[in-house]
């Protein structure tokens, strides 16, 4: 979006030197240069402000054409579509519609787009996604979309590695982007489901290899094609624009890329359990589920629990007990088998606090876009006005736990926390909106600014941090704590220094039998206090 084909000079060189024949195409918009103009733009490209998706898609038709001939000619058949961020869709489409001649489609730190979901659906920057709906719905071409600042770029994307005069160009050649071009729906016909495809991923963006592995082994059916033969991956350290940050190394992916290297894929189950169906590190006890909606209790038994850790705790209380509120991560696809509520990570930590005298309980909430954010944040609200109504649960007792993407959810209880909430608690989280998320710098879901700006005291705060997390969450998690060394705010941070995000079957399990422990004690000692 918003630029031309001078972006990929870099990159095109580098591949002209290898031995490939280079062809970059500037999409028709306002403020892009005309055939002549610039860094060799294809013949195709023209300046029309009511350009949509179906242009851009007749465009790259037009430059596959230029090369291998016309549609039913004897041209060849390796054309490498290369797409980067907005540019997949009508890469994407033009495959659909020249499939025989494309011998590979590469995604450039893009998602895989789908039949009948326009381009805005995977724009970052969620004030845009937020056009009026019934626009959206008509697919109108009116209008375009004014480029970014300078400072804005990071809406879009990570511009690590991005060097000063890089950015300033960047700046001085974006042009406007046609709305038509979000709005009007990518249809395809299935043709290019055949074509080998490879995705690069920029890691300082947020995503990596790994990442996507558990998004599959979640179970959507829409990740499924991921794991197929065709598919490859490459990761690249550096952000969102690699044309601009690492020219050099983006050339060396699209070759290998081009010749059918790079990591595949497992189908869910096939390389193992995943992540988020390992055990449980401790033993539980084998409480009855109490499910109320979308909230399960597990409540202890009475008369204490012989035999588990903590049933010292369990016996001497008496009465209503605290209750601690377990908050799964996400995004999670909708659908998703098995639920997060019924993962062993997510009724084990709930099983454990009962065992331990307290009320186990856990939430499902409906995080399954880095949009939902809002939707989520009234789930888990709802949830707890539902936990402290319950007469067999002390309401000024009560602590939250969340979990991975879940940490984002922190930031309303950490700017305004009530009196009744005795403990905030995190498991490998994310506590600042990612890069790729699109939040606006004054998002309400940054718990790093939400702790730097309350004027009062936060709640004692219990952090589980894994030692092998991705420098990308890492950053979150060390900007929190500083934001909580400036406020003096009460941390326990607990460590699994061989730990990865979310934990698994290569970790060490005493490690995590000893974190898990330590933290939930200290959750539990602060409900005490």
């Amino acid at each position: 979006m918003f630029t031309d084909a001078h972006v990929w000079e870099g990159t095109a060189r580098r591949l002209t030197a290898a031995g490939a024949q280079v062809r970059a195409v500037t999409l028709a918009g306002p403020g892009r240069p005309r055939a002549g103009d610039g860094p060799e733009p294809d013949a195709g490209a023209h300046a029309e402000a009511e350009a949509d998706l179906e242009t851009h898609i007749e465009e790259v038709c037009a430059a596959i054409d230029a090369v291998t001939g016309a549609p039913g000619g004897t041209g060849g058949t390796g054309i490498v579509l290369v797409g980067h961020d907005y540019g997949v869709h009508p890469v994407l489409g033009a495959a659909d519609r020249r499939a025989e001649r494309v011998a590979r489609i590469v995604c450039v730190d893009a998602g895989l787009p789908q039949d009948g979901v326009p381009p805005l659906a995977a724009v970052p920057d969620q004030s845009v996604r937020a056009l009026p709906a019934e626009e959206a719905a008509a697919g109108t071409t009116a209008g375009v979309l004014p480029p970014p600042g300078r400072e804005e770029w990071t809406r879009w994307g990570s511009t690590a590695g991005v060097s000063e005069e890089a950015l300033d160009r960047l700046t001085a050649r974006a042009a406007p982007q046609p709305l038509g071009t979000l709005l009007r729906p990518l249809r395809l016909s299935g043709a290019a489901a055949a074509v080998p495809t490879t995705g690069v991923l920029c890691t300082a963006n947020g995503v990596g290899i790994d990442m996507v592995q558990r998004l599959v082994d979640l179970g959507d059916p829409a990740l499924r094609a991921l794991t197929g033969p065709g598919v490859t991956f490459f990761e690249l350290p550096t952000g969102h624009w690699p044309m601009l940050s690492c020219p050099e190394d983006l050339a060396g992916v699209l070759l290998r890329a081009a010749a059918g290297e790079g990591h595949r894929l497992t189908p869910p189950g096939a390389s193992g359990t995943p992540a988020h169906l390992h055990p449980f590190p401790l033993p539980v006890p084998e409480l009855p589920r109490e499910r109320r909606g979308n909230v399960d209790f597990y409540f202890p038994r009475p008369g204490g629990t012989k035999g588990i850790e903590g049933a010292e705790r369990a016996e001497r209380v008496d009465g209503p007990r605290p209750a601690v509120v377990f908050v799964h991560g996400g995004p999670v696809p909708a659908g998703a088998e098995p639920s997060p509520r019924d993962w062993p990570v997510l009724a084990g930590h709930a099983r454990y606090a009962a065992g331990q005298g307290a009320v186990g309980v856990t939430v499902e909430h409906r995080l399954h876009d880095v949009a939902d954010y809002p939707r989520a944040a009234g789930d888990v609200a709802a949830a707890v006005d539902l936990v402290r109504a319950d007469p067999r649960v002390d309401g000024d007792r009560i602590a939250l736990w969340f979990f991975s993407g879940g940490g984002p959810l922190l930031a309303d209880w950490l700017a305004k926390p009530p009196a009744w909430l005795r403990c905030l608690a995190a498991a490998y989280p994310v506590l600042a909106p990612l890069p790729n998320w699109g939040m606006s710098a004054d998002s309400r879901f940054h718990p790093v600014r939400a702790l730097a700006d309350a004027g009062h005291a936060p709640p004692p705060l219990v952090l589980l941090r894994v030692g092998l997390e991705s420098p990308e969450i890492a950053a979150t998690v060390s900007g929190f704590l500083a934001a909580a060394g400036e406020r003096e705010a009460e941390v326990r941070v607990v460590d699994v220094p061989h730990g990865h995000h979310g934990g698994g079957p290569g970790d060490p399990e005493e490690e995590w039998r000893g974190a898990v422990r330590e933290a939930v004690r200290a959750v539990l000692d602060r409900l005490d206090a």
